[in-house]
């Protein structure tokens, strides 16, 4: 475990192993920041900490941790029981109906994309305040724009962590802490393969870079933006919602997350 002096910066991040998360580690130790990262995999987070630490000089703590855990939460909280900035990232998908998914892991699916976002950023927020410094990154997506037939929990849980973000955005105004939502469509990461949507419209549309992508999450997180919805496409498809009817963003939506065979 890595030991943090008073004086250094400490960014947490979660879901740390590869895509954003990893992305955005890079871009924080490349800043200074000392680095706590979590994730499931210890073998992949000890790799990158000795890679970190001997490319950025910094302090790199690997916390091997299943975020859909009620103890594994409280761990992480008492392992690193502060931070100058908390990045959100750890979340997935189930992809299919939701009468034919596995009650288990739908609540898998809420525990990590809406109470661990939840409940860590209840740890952390209140020593920003008292510091008057801090800043938060929460990972939405476009999705929290949109209902998501085919992925209904993925798509409803992204919509809770923009409302939740940009709610707290407003009620930190002025303290010197800042909340932020990055709201990325389509991404090259992990995420495809384990919800199982390379095949979907979605995905063959084309998709985006995890390092384009975090550059751009990290860039509005220290401007202190409260949404950053990164590249012209994604700004359309996150907006254009408002100005459609529902019925039409519905069955649009269902087509695009709907699976297709290859070929």
């Amino acid at each position: 475990m890595a030991s943090y002096g008073k004086a250094a910066k400490l960014a947490l991040v979660t879901g740390a192993s590869g895509g954003i998360g990893l992305e955005l580690a890079k871009l924080l130790a490349a800043a200074g920041y000392d680095l706590a990262l979590a994730a499931r995999s210890a073998d992949k987070l000890e790799q990158i900490r000795d890679e970190l630490q001997a490319k950025y000089g910094v302090k790199v703590d690997a916390v091997p941790v299943d975020l859909t855990s009620d103890d594994a939460r409280a761990e992480l909280h008492a392992r690193v029981p502060s931070c100058d900035v908390l990045v959100n990232n750890a979340g997935f998908a189930n992809s299919g109906p939701f009468a034919a998914l596995a009650e288990s892991d739908l609540l898998e699916e809420v525990r990590l994309n809406v109470l661990a976002v939840t409940e860590l950023t209840r740890f952390y927020l209140p020593g920003m305040l008292a510091r008057k410094n801090g800043k938060i990154l929460n990972l939405a997506s476009t999705a929290a724009f949109l209902p998501g037939p085919n992925m209904a929990v993925y798509y409803a849980s992204k919509a809770y962590v923009l409302s939740l973000s940009e709610a707290l955005a407003y009620e930190v105004r002025g303290s010197g802490v800042t909340v932020t939502a990055l709201c990325p469509g389509p991404t090259v990461t992990g995420f495809q393969e384990r919800a199982n949507v390379e095949s979907t419209l979605l995905f063959r549309f084309g998709h985006g870079d995890a390092a384009k992508v975090a550059k751009a999450g990290f860039r509005g997180m220290m401007r202190g933006k409260t949404i950053v919805v990164p590249g012209f496409v994604n700004k359309l498809s996150a907006f254009s919602p408002r100005l459609t009817p529902r019925s039409l963003v519905r069955a649009v939506s269902a087509k695009l997350t709907e699976r297709r065979a290859h070929g």
